[in-house]
């Protein structure tokens, strides 16, 4: 089973930009998408053979998840099932046979850092929720996490100590997340590897110079890591100022 992740900062413009032919030419079996910034009936794009779930934001324009699957889930459910958080569209859950797919768009914590502190309460309430998730059955989570979680995920680390993204809070609770009993499949597989980002600046050709932060990620239940294989970052595909990414799951 094959899963994308890409958060692609408006789904219309997107869609202009090249999305379909990437989706047709990668073949994979689910999309999840974040930042759709778009109501179900403003999305023109229905693909034979795939089921649609689209959480949008009840403020237009704005934030908002869908996921595109092959595979029809068990169940689906949208939100954390917390009044406080769930009016964003930031988390669609599609339940399988065998695990949990989280889709989420993590709360950024803006240039001023004045949504820092709920940001810190979205954290524990998100880790919560997949802890309850796991009791079940393991977890995969996908999506924009917006936080680069060590100096080697961005390229100026010690220039943005402290900027939003990569305060020492957010990178905190990254570190509880992986502490709790999940792994990042891309840093378990290549924990050495520099210069890999999934989000590049439009400011001061970022992307050209490579510029960025690795801020979207595949992280999975401990007991999952083994099925997982083939983590990318498909760093080459334009669209967005972020990135696809994606891994491969062996349910065999």
């Amino acid at each position: 089973m094959k899963i994308i992740s890409w958060n692609v900062a408006g789904f219309r413009a997107a869609l202009k930009k090249g999305f379909t032919d990437f989706f047709y030419d990668e073949k994979a079996d689910i999309y999840c998408l974040q930042e759709v910034k778009a109501l179900p009936e403003q999305i023109d794009f229905n693909p034979e053979g795939f089921y649609t779930y689209i959480n949008p934001a009840e403020k237009k324009g704005y934030s908002g998840t869908a996921i595109y699957t092959k595979i029809k889930p068990l169940n689906v459910t949208y939100g954390l099932g917390i009044e406080e958080h769930d009016h964003e569209g930031r988390v669609i859950t599609l339940e399988f046979n065998e695990f949990y797919l989280v889709n989420e768009y993590v709360p950024n914590v803006k240039r001023d850092l004045s949504r820092l502190d709920y940001r810190m309460v979205w954290e524990d309430d998100f880790k919560k929720y997949l802890k309850k998730l796991e009791e079940k059955k393991p977890v995969v989570v996908c999506g924009d996490f917006n936080v680069a979680h060590e100096e080697i995920d961005i390229k100026n680390a010690k220039a943005n100590i402290g900027n939003a993204g990569f305060t020492y809070e957010e990178r905190g609770k990254f570190t509880e997340l992986l502490n709790a009993g999940f792994i990042d499949t891309f840093r378990n597989k290549y924990p050495d590897t520099k210069d890999k980002y999934t989000w590049w600046s439009y400011m001061g050709s970022a992307r050209e110079k490579n510029v960025g932060w690795r801020i979207d990620y595949f992280i999975v239940s401990k007991n999952m890591i083994d099925k997982t294989e083939k983590p990318e970052i498909y760093d080459m595909v334009m669209g967005s100022d972020h990135c696809p990414i994606g891994i491969t799951v062996n349910l065999k």
